[in-house]
């Protein structure tokens, strides 16, 4: 392990300041090790100034996505380090009297943080770095989706382009009375919010996701989809809950929605959350509804394989759903005019659903069953979904 000798304040020299050492004002010491990076350098240097209250005030903006040729700094600072990985890349930029730390994620998202000694100066210098920074949503078969996780720096967002299908296309993969609600649901506007949760529950397989996936496009220019990979460690952890619901601001004009999608969050929602989950239920609620949720423009969807009857009362209430559908199986008749519609010419002849279908299964039998698989089934033990 290597360690340093001495602690010595950690601090960047700016030319034109003082030669006074302030250090004493907050004295601080950094401990580098093995598992020191040269992306904590940064960090590190880019909050000394303020720790130690050189540089008191303190502006930042964040973007959901930004312009690949945005420098992301004012044309009169000097570039002190760089550091590129294989995800982002970071650079510390200082001035008279003012520092500033930029970070660029693979992505397309982007954040911008400025200490300066007066609010006036740190305003002044956020503002010409950004200028013109945040990127127009692109419309077409994909769209712009955050991914939320606990990283070994605190929360992580990370922007990837997912495909999207249009609504119209894949609107018969759906029961009719589904359907019917989920024409409603995307052709709604920020000024139809009512009620902040989106709630999809049904049997596996029957297209919940792609839904979510659908919608995303639909109200791509208006509501920007982020999905939560870990919702059970964000809601143990008021401070990651607390960094997603803030969320990713750029300029005035480009601010939107925020839909937050937790898939497969069954153990939160069912009737004994309470005991279950401990306080993740409430912290959903309060995200929902409750004083957390005032002032900011969040919505969440949840999808869960759970029936209705077993989901705690307090999610379904009226006033909180913004939306509530039931995504089940196709009938029977809905079943054979998929397959009639979808029929390849490799498709078996006989294939046919008696019984109704959820799509995933209309999907097998439309492109026959090639499971790879060394397990002789047992009809009289069919095994349990996980």
């Amino acid at each position: 392990m290597l360690r340093v000798s001495r602690n010595e304040p950690l601090r960047l020299i700016d030319p034109s300041a003082p030669s006074a050492d302030l250090a004493e004002r907050l004295p601080w010491a950094v401990t580098v090790d093995s598992a020191y990076s040269t992306r904590d350098a940064i960090d590190a240097l880019a909050v000394s100034p303020f720790l130690r209250g050189d540089q008191p005030h303190a502006h930042i903006a964040r973007f959901e996505r930004v312009n690949p040729d945005a420098p992301l700094r004012p044309e009169h600072g000097r570039v002190v380090r760089t550091v590129r990985e294989e995800d982002s890349a970071a650079t510390l930029v200082v001035g008279a009297g003012w520092s500033l730390r930029a970070v660029r994620w693979s992505g397309g998202s982007a954040m911008v943080e400025v200490t300066a000694e007066t609010d006036e100066l740190a305003a002044a210098v956020l503002a010409e770095a950004i200028k013109g920074a945040a990127a127009q949503p692109e419309a077409g078969e994909t769209i712009e989706m955050g991914f939320w996780h606990m990283g070994g720096h605190g929360p992580q967002r990370r922007g990837h382009t997912i495909s999207a299908p249009e609504w119209p296309s894949i609107r018969g993969n759906y029961p009719g009375e589904v359907a019917g609600a989920m024409d409603r649901l995307m052709a709604l506007t920020a000024a139809d919010v009512r009620g902040r949760l989106v709630l999809l529950h049904g049997p596996p397989g029957t297209g919940k996701t792609t839904a979510l996936r659908a919608l995303a496009r639909a109200w791509a220019p208006w509501c920007q989809f982020d999905c939560v990979l870990d919702p059970e460690v964000m809601f143990g952890k008021p401070g990651y809950l607390m960094d997603v619901a803030a969320g990713i601001d750029g300029d005035e004009e480009t601010k939107r929605w925020r839909m937050l999608v937790l898939e497969d969050c069954d153990e939160l929602i069912r009737g004994e959350a309470k005991e279950t989950a401990g306080q993740g239920l409430s912290r959903l609620l309060n995200l929902t509804d409750g004083m957390l949720g005032q002032g900011r423009d969040v919505l969440v969807a949840i999808t869960t394989n759970e029936d209705l009857s077993r989901l705690h009362p307090a999610v379904t209430r009226p006033g909180r759903c913004l939306a509530q559908l039931e995504v089940g199986r196709l009938s029977p008749a809905e079943s054979a005019a998929w397959l009639a519609r979808e029929r390849r010419p490799d498709t078996p002849a006989d294939a046919a659903c008696p019984d109704g279908a959820t799509l995933a299964e209309l999907v097998a039998l439309r492109d026959g069953d090639t499971k790879i698989q060394s397990v002789r089934e047992d009809p009289l033990n069919p095994g349990l979904y996980l």
